[in-house]
């Protein structure tokens, strides 16, 4: 996986150069953001201003402008939340369908940013979800910029990022009740593993428990992705160990290891993916429903990218999946 970072790069500016209009209108913290990568090719890796604090309209979209939440003291510790605007579908102002939270990837590395879910946050908005677009400190890297993360203090942020949906004025006791993780890649490492996360001490309670998954080509299996047939240095940057030496945070970390998990989950993955191998999904599925899970795999035409593509048939099955995990 690391060897692939250049490619992984290049496919990443592809896809987001067609995303220009939302950096236009304020909704991802900076146009030249929208890059989420750092290093020496100038492109930066930080989320920029927050939104505005007061929400609108978006124009010629059913969302209101994105408000930005802290949940701790570190710059990294925030989250964007998108609601439906009131009236959106003939509506009024009744509740969303639930809650998505959006887990971005990138290695869990800080020259990759929350900008890469800005527009899934949007557009699962303008399909009458809140979206909760969520920050959280990752590992230096190749970066000078942010930093902080790795194990425990990633999970930590991820945990108290879900955990402050507690606290956010504007949702409901229903809305609270389906609250889905979505990540990719390494997000979908974390979103599998935040379902989990009340079984361990540092973790539990959970104040706001996950009710169901989907991972979009997600590091499922950390233990294997520590490996050097996968490609290591990322992992071992998160974890700072080999498996072998400290098992004890890789049962806590591992997704794998949390089998059966007891919440639904929706594995969709590229069948082309070069950067995170289709395996990582399928053999999770396989565990999963040995274990008892509800758990399915969607294999989708592309590559790694292409299921945090919004204008693609990957991302219309995705909220296909996302429908079905309502209660």
């Amino acid at each position: 996986m690391d060897g692939r970072a250049g490619g992984t790069e290049r496919a990443l500016r592809r896809l987001l150069s067609r995303r220009g209009l939302l950096a236009g209108a304020g909704l991802v913290g900076g146009g030249a953001a929208l890059a989420a990568c750092g290093g020496d090719d100038g492109l930066p890796g930080g989320s920029g201003a927050p939104p505005p604090t007061d929400p609108t309209p978006i124009a010629g979209s059913d969302v209101l402008s994105p408000t930005r939440v802290t949940y701790g003291d570190d710059p990294s510790q925030w989250a964007d939340l998108y609601r439906p605007a009131p009236g959106a579908g003939g509506a009024g102002a009744a509740p969303s369908k639930g809650v998505v939270v959006v887990i971005h990837g990138g290695f869990w590395q800080a020259a990759y940013d929350a900008t890469l879910g800005a527009p899934l946050a949007l557009s699962l908005a303008e399909n009458g979800w809140t979206a909760w677009n969520l920050e959280y400190r990752r590992v230096a890297g190749r970066s000078t910029d942010g930093g902080g993360g790795g194990y425990p203090t990633t999970f930590d942020d991820v945990a108290a990022g879900i955990d402050a949906l507690a606290d956010v004025a504007e949702l409901t006791d229903a809305e609270r009740a389906c609250v889905l993780t979505l990540g990719h890649s390494a997000g979908g490492h974390l979103a599998a593993w935040a379902a989990a996360r009340g079984r361990f001490a540092r973790w539990s309670p959970e104040r706001v428990p996950v009710t169901g998954v989907v991972s979009q080509a997600g590091v499922l299996d950390l233990t294997e992705a520590a490996g050097a047939a996968f490609g290591r240095d990322p992992v071992l940057s998160l974890m700072g160990v080999e498996p072998a030496a400290d098992p004890t945070a890789y049962d806590e970390a591992d997704p794998t290891r949390h089998l059966p998990l007891g919440v639904p989950v929706r594995c969709v993955h590229g069948s082309s993916d070069t950067i995170v191998p289709p395996s990582q999904s399928s053999t999770y599925v396989e565990r999963a429903v040995a274990a008892g899970d509800d758990a399915t795999l969607t294999e989708v035409e592309g590559d790694h990218f292409v299921v945090i593509d919004e204008a693609s048939a990957a991302w219309q099955e995705t909220l296909a999946l996302l429908e079905g995990l309502r209660p």
